[in-house]
């Protein structure tokens, strides 16, 4: 049964946090803790009496009119109902309480009491900080995973094969509390352990592997592509890690048309494999031409020159001149009632009079099912690239493509790609004989060898507990707690003292911490197992690493209470947590060894310290983890692969236009992140990046190429910021249409920290005309919906700011004339009555107030802690955001204010 409800309901229900009711500037920020109030607290319950009490009260409360009461409330103690108060902040800050057509107080009085409330909150955070209480145990997300992998063993592994997705709360998916394990994860983790060791060390596995790489469908190929070389189109380059020394196979496969035959060109196409740009295989898809009827006796019409032979191939090396050979080009039928056309290159089947015989046909579509390519490679990670030789650099000026997005011919549908495109890669091997080489995953175990053994013919050990030596070997003595090598020459070259060295060495890192000898028997136990079984030296640490990657001191980030913890008393965590905190914070990774370092000797709790970590951690390479999970989860990058707009509705967009808008945004905000830019260059910055694809549906002219370049934006460009971003416009939309909600509530989540409650059950869709069946403009259907009460209580907050962005369509496009043909109108409000036009007047508004900075400093400390922001968690938040104002907002500042927050450097004990 539904209810309707209140405008003061509504307000209490969304806390809508934008701006000031009475003006437009920015809300004031609250006093420092411990600074003097003029005002008593007897004087702002008059005004709270005044101007709230009306309708919070005890009985509103429980006839559900209201979520809070405040006629109940001591204000002389404030801290005893903190999370009472901080509603009531942010309701003030929001500008929406008292409600819009309710009386309201003057600036000065409304700030006053703002200010008051903050103050108190504040000083009482201060006298007695509540950290709040991370979990004990926070097991790695899978991304978390994969650079903790990358950063332990040097060895990348696409782990979205080994291990499922996580779930996410919060907005994110390493959020602790949700990350649990179940039997089946840890079958998966086994798995992956198994599959990774034996990658980083090199041992041969028990049969070849086989990878499997598809390129998207509508990904177009007509040009060079990004790590692609120049006078190449299409393909795709594969980073790959080849287990061992071996020879592996490289097969590669051609798209089909709709009816799954090979389209037929005019031109031969050549594709070309190169591996770490050096080319070890060439093939060639032959030309096609008609052949002209046979010249008569009376006329001299030359004959047609005979169909293109295949090209020849002098770069291939000898071992792929077998496998690279191509059948004979079919010969084209003839057509005597065609006119015989002129030979030039002509454009695949936009020109439809090329036509071969069935058996020519069934030739053709198995050319390519020869193009397999066995080499030699070296261990270690290589770049594959696939791609075809650009042999002509322009087309004809009579073609014109009627779309950008690449389609592929079918019943009545014209073939618009202008050559042959890459379908699929496949790497498989080793295959026979191979040695493990030298990677860089094989240096980085390694850090030692025995001298007195061979890899592969190890002799006979004993696996009696505690030794490690080979029978005729030193006896090896490790004191409890002491894991490093002997200095004796003798002990040093013993297999046992290697195997020891490796594995602590491993497990230090693997762990974030100094490791002890409880850490590394259970490893040593697995190496002599190995060794005893017959396996080699290299065997055995391959079963101790998988081992150690299934070891819950690696799979979670363990905190511990403190041994001398009082009882609801924060206390701060140790130099080794907080450096693990770190480095999963801002590289979504384990901690380096400067890092552990400086964790383990206490020197992290040093500000100078710490400052001079972040500023090192956000300049390395690593940081690029902090754009891809918290800017990608927090500004919903990561449904940009979901997201399928309807070809019918939008022709043009495609692969290539969907990995523009990503790059774009992560260029973006990886640029305001490295170059220490104010957060505020967020909503209205002066320059994005931008490719030739992304400007030409920006209609942004002098763009040329396929990378990515910094561009300027005049002053009344509409892609000013991220709201006018492609990827943030084409996420917030539905696949035929635009969505005023969903940009609504993206921005009342994203940018406003206040998400709105979810949708009822059973939502009637709106209807796009009216009884009359004209087309209703997206503003008048959402009229028509906000017509139900009960609708009307979400929709009315939701709306007006999705609405403000409806110049762009459903895919990021400018336009002015909407659906139903008429003239968009972009105007919008927020529900305390502040009006604006467009997204210029929504990012002037969110600009000019603290609301989107806080919203900032809030997902940056969920994301850091891995748990939901809880009412005590205000005075933190308050705290980085009156600091950063200092810095004009300066994205180092909620970095570093973060890191050295409350909540991030102390905890709770159970």
């Amino acid at each position: 049964m539904f209810r309707r409800v209140s405008a003061a309901g509504v307000a209490g229900i969304f806390g809508l946090v934008a701006v000031s009711a009475t003006s437009g500037t920015s809300m004031p920020q609250p006093a420092q803790g411990g600074a003097s109030v003029s005002a008593s607290s007897s004087s702002h319950r008059t005004v709270l009496n005044r101007y709230c009490v009306s309708c919070h009260t005890q009985a509103q409360k429980a006839r559900g009119s209201v979520p809070i009461a405040l006629d109940s409330l001591d204000m002389s103690n404030l801290s005893a109902d903190g999370e009472t108060w901080e509603k009531v902040v942010r309701k003030l800050r929001a500008g929406v309480m008292p409600p819009a057509g309710a009386p309201r107080p003057d600036r000065a009085t409304h700030d006053a009491l703002l200010t008051w409330i903050e103050t108190e909150l504040d000083r009482s955070a201060t006298a007695k900080p509540n950290p709040g209480r991370t979990e004990p145990f926070h097991r790695l997300n899978r991304a978390e995973y994969q650079n903790a992998i990358r950063d332990l063993l040097d060895v990348d592994v696409d782990v979205t094969a080994l291990l499922p997705p996580d779930d996410a709360s919060y907005g994110f998916d390493n959020i602790a509390g949700v990350l649990k394990v179940s039997p089946t994860l840890m079958e998966r983790y086994l798995s992956a352990a198994q599959k990774v060791s034996r990658l980083a060390v090199g041992n041969a596995p028990p049969t070849p592997n086989i990878d499997y790489f598809r390129v998207a469908d509508d990904l177009g190929q007509n040009t060079q592509l990004p790590g692609l070389p120049f006078g190449t189109r299409g393909g795709t380059v594969i980073s790959y890690t080849f287990p061992m020394d071996a020879e592996y196979v490289i097969s590669v496969r051609l798209f089909r048309d709709l009816n799954e035959s090979v389209p037929l060109y005019t031109e031969s196409q050549q594709l070309e494999i190169s591996l770490d740009g050096e080319r070890v295989g060439l093939f060639t898809l032959p030309g096609v031409q008609n052949q002209p009827p046979p010249a008569s006796p009376n006329t001299n019409r030359p004959q047609a020159p005979p169909a293109e032979p295949p090209d020849s191939q002098p770069d291939q090396p000898a071992d792929v001149q077998q496998e690279t050979q191509q059948p004979p080009p079919p010969q084209a039928a003839q057509n005597p009632q065609q006119a015989a056309p002129a030979q030039r290159p002509a454009i695949s089947q936009i020109q439809q009079g090329v036509r071969i015989s069935a058996r020519d046909r069934e030739l053709r579509n198995k050319a390519d099912e020869s193009w397999n390519v066995r080499i030699p490679v070296k261990a270690g990670q290589r770049d594959v690239a696939v791609t075809f030789v650009n042999r002509t650099a322009a087309l004809e000026e009579t073609v014109r493509l009627p779309f950008l997005r690449p389609y592929p011919a079918g019943v009545n549908i014209p073939e618009t790609r202008p050559g042959a495109y890459l379908r699929t890669v496949e790497i498989s091997g080793p295959h026979g004989p191979g040695e493990a080489g030298d990677s860089s995953s094989r240096e980085r175990i390694f850090v030692c060898r025995p001298e007195t053994m061979s890899r592969r013919s190890p002799p006979r050990i004993e696996a009696s507990e505690g030794n490690l030596s080979r029978r005729s070997s030193p006896r090896i003595e490790a004191s409890e707690g002491d894991l490093s090598r002997r200095s004796s020459p003798r002990i040093e070259a013993s297999e046992g003292g290697c195997a020891r060295t490796i594995l602590s060495t491993l497990a230090r890192r693997a762990y974030r911490r100094p490791v002890t000898e409880a850490d590394i028997k259970p490893l040593v136990s697995f190496y002599l197992e190995s060794r005893s079984q017959g396996g080699d030296f290299d065997l055995g640490i391959e079963r101790a690493l998988r081992r150690l990657l299934v070891s819950p001191e690696f799979l979670f980030r363990v905190e511990r209470d403190a041994a001398k913890s009082v009882p609801n008393t924060a206390y701060r965590i140790s130099g080794l947590e907080l450096a693990s905190r770190l480095s999963f914070f801002l590289w979504s990774s384990i901690p380096d060894d400067e890092l552990i370092e400086l964790g383990s000797k206490g020197q992290l709790s040093n500000p100078t310290v710490l400052a001079k970590q972040v500023r090192r951690m956000v300049a390395d390479r690593r940081a690029e983890a902090f754009v891809k999970n918290f800017a990608g989860q927090w500004l919903f990058l990561r449904n940009l692969p979901a997201t399928g707009p309807v070809q019918s509705i939008f022709p043009d967009f495609d692969e290539g236009l969907r990995q523009a808008f990503q790059r774009e945004t992560e260029l973006f905000f990886e640029s305001i992140v490295r170059e220490d830019r104010s957060a505020l260059e967020l909503l209205d910055a002066d320059y994005t990046f931008l490719n030739e694809r992304l400007a030409r549906h920006y209609d942004i002219p002098n763009v040329m190429g396929s990378h990515f370049r910094r561009v300027s934006l005049p002053k009344d460009s509409v892609r000013r910021g991220l709201l006018g971003h492609g990827s943030i416009l084409t996420v917030t939309s539905y696949p035929d249409r635009t969505s005023p909600v969903v940009r609504g509530k993206w921005i009342l989540e994203n940018l406003l920290g206040t998400p709105p409650p979810p949708p009822l059950p059973n939502v009637p869709a709106l209807r796009p005309t009216n009884e009359a069946g004209a087309v209703l403009s997206m503003r008048e259907r959402m009229a028509q919906h906000r017509a139900n009460p009960v609708c009307a209580s979400c929709h009315a907050i939701m709306d007006p700011l999705g609405l403000s962005l409806e110049n762009f369509d459903g895919v990021g496009k400018w336009r002015t004339l909407g659906e139903s043909g008429a003239p968009v109108d972009a105007s919008g409000a927020y529900p305390d009555g502040t009006k604006f036009t467009g997204p210029a007047g929504l990012k002037q508004t969110l600009v000019q107030s603290d609301r989107f900075v806080t919203t900032l400093t809030e997902k940056m400390l969920t994301y850091a802690l891995g748990r939901g922001l809880e009412y005590y968690d205000g005075p933190a938040v308050r705290a980085i955001v009156r600091e950063a104002s200092g810095k004009d907002y300066q994205f180092s500042s909620f970095i570093l204010g973060v890191a050295q927050s409350t909540p991030f450097q102390m905890r709770m004990p159970s």
